[in-house]
């Protein structure tokens, strides 16, 4: 790969904004993403609140190719994190969440109720992932293998 991938982890989580929790999601992203390839440009730490969510997502938009959340993808009625994320994209991936469902099935059966989605804001790459460490390890391999083809062709689209 020619061009190191810049990378936003933000973590959503009523408990960990509030310092009543450990941060573990966004560390595991974190863990997965080899120092070589990609470079964190943005991190942080939200609640379970939508506005805050979308004005994060949107300011980081300049500095990254791709965010990476974590938390906020159940069915609690504060899990928020794929609706404020349908609100700040241009276009869905639907291909990413059914995949990353999939493969988490293989694990547990709960899996399938994460809500978790992904698209295109610009030429930025949003994706949604459960807060449990297990589930973002599960499916980080599977993210690092398409991260940078789909950077690489967001970025040729956009020079067009």
């Amino acid at each position: 790969m020619s061009e190191v991938v810049r990378v936003g982890v933000l973590t959503v989580s009523d408990s960990v904004a509030r310092g009543t929790r450990v941060d573990s999601g966004g560390p595991a992203v974190e863990a997965a993403l080899s120092q070589d390839d990609y470079t964190i440009t943005c991190r942080g730490v939200v609640p379970d609140d939508p506005e805050e969510i979308r004005a994060t997502l949107r300011a980081w938009l300049p500095e990254c190719d791709v965010i990476i959340t974590t938390g906020g993808t159940g069915l609690s009625p504060r899990d928020v994190t794929p609706e404020a994320t349908l609100r700040v994209v241009d276009r869905v991936v639907p291909g990413i969440s059914e995949v990353l469902r999939a493969q988490g099935l293989a694990q547990t059966p709960y899996s399938m109720l994460s809500r978790g989605v992904a698209g295109m804001a610009g030429s930025t790459l949003i994706v949604n992932l459960p807060g449990n460490p297990q589930a973002v390890a599960d499916a980080m391999p599977t993210l690092v293998a398409v991260l940078p083809h789909a950077v690489a062709v967001a970025h040729a689209a956009a020079k067009h």
